[in-house]
């Protein structure tokens, strides 16, 4: 395993974390601790959740995987060993806190403390905001329109927040997930201005499908140590070519919500993924690990975040950290970049 430091602390993360948000909707508790499991065992030290998982967000499954793993680090005491991130919800629905923004004092300090009574433990090492509260383009939205907000400084009071949960103890370092380039940087601006805590990571898409990180996020992560933690690496599956030739494997995540994962059914997906697995073949590479590798070697990646719903698809996903891409091989993926560019964002 590979490990890069979190953002400008001490801390140092394995560059594959596990993702968990399929736990209690497609997996089960068991299959949880299985991954879980393997995973520590092969040097993965950095876990990822958030209060709304399992997913697609709902009420009956809400924080049902951070209880998966609380009863999983009850059991195997090793929350020594693992650096442990979650994330409060954006505006949501009335079922979470009655709905609403929820980057408030009242909301914020039941969202943490609702997280550390699931996970069964006493602090988070990360505490990630899931998308901002103001009006902004996220998840794959298009076309920005903006809508002036006049009500909307909350920067410094968010960061007084989270600032005060720090000196509880509750978290050790906060980050930003859904983030657009302009509001990690009035964060940074703001926590330096007013001697508040500094965001660390930025939890985005990226992925050969979608690498819209690297017009303007890229190098805010390089020059402020910020690094991007990945979500969707294979861009919900499409990367693992099991949805080639139209197939629609049961029990997939398409297969089960086609509606939350429209995201990645766009004109260019086929075309762009078959281009990918063509360079795969020809150097004799798994798509999926070929892609993830490619990921992991960004010299803005902190972390990837893989999710499995199966241990055939962890354990080829985790052992994409051996995986060696040539220069030529990293020229035919951004050649078919510039063909089929980015037709996932």
């Amino acid at each position: 395993m590979n490990y890069k430091k979190l953002g400008n602390t001490d801390i140092k993360v394995s560059t594959i974390s596990l993702g968990t948000m399929t736990w209690g909707e497609q997996n089960s508790e068991a299959d949880g601790f299985e991954q879980m499991d393997y995973a520590l065992d092969q040097g993965i030290n950095f876990f990822d959740t958030a209060e709304i998982y399992s997913v697609p967000p709902k009420e009956e499954t809400f924080g049902h995987t951070e209880e998966i793993i609380g009863n999983w680090l009850k059991k195997t005491k090793n929350r020594d060993k693992i650096i442990l991130a979650s994330k409060v919800a954006g505006p949501m629905r009335p079922y979470v806190r009655g709905g609403g923004y929820q980057f408030g004092k009242k909301t914020m300090t039941e969202a943490v403390e609702g997280s550390l009574k699931r996970l069964k433990t006493d602090y988070l090492d990360l505490y990630q905001l899931h998308w901002p509260e103001r009006n902004t383009n996220m998840f794959g939205t298009l076309g920005y329109v903006h809508k002036e907000e006049n009500d909307w400084n909350k920067f410094e009071d968010v960061l007084g927040n989270l600032k005060e949960f720090i000196s509880q103890g509750k978290i050790r370092y906060i980050g930003l997930s859904n983030e657009t380039p302009w509001g990690t940087n009035k964060f940074l601006e703001i926590s330096k201005d007013h001697n508040l805590p500094r965001m660390m990571s930025i939890q985005n898409p990226y992925s050969l499908l979608n690498r819209t990180y690297e017009v303007g996020l890229a190098e805010i992560s390089i020059r402020e140590e910020i690094g991007l933690l990945a979500y969707s690496p294979l861009a919900g599956g499409y990367l693992s070519g099991k949805y080639r030739n139209n197939q629609l494997p049961k029990n997939s995540r398409i297969a089960l919500d086609p509606k939350f994962w429209t995201r990645y059914n766009k004109p260019n997906t086929s075309k762009a993924v078959d281009a990918y697995y063509e360079i795969a073949k020809k150097n004799n590479l798994d798509l999926a690990q070929m892609s993830l590798k490619f990921c992991e070697i960004q010299p803005f990646m902190t972390s990837v975040i893989i999710g499995a719903t199966t241990m055939e698809q962890l354990k080829s996903n985790i052992e994409s950290v051996n995986v060696k891409l040539s220069n030529e091989i990293i020229k035919e993926i951004n050649d078919v970049q510039k063909i089929y560019s980015n037709p996932c964002p």
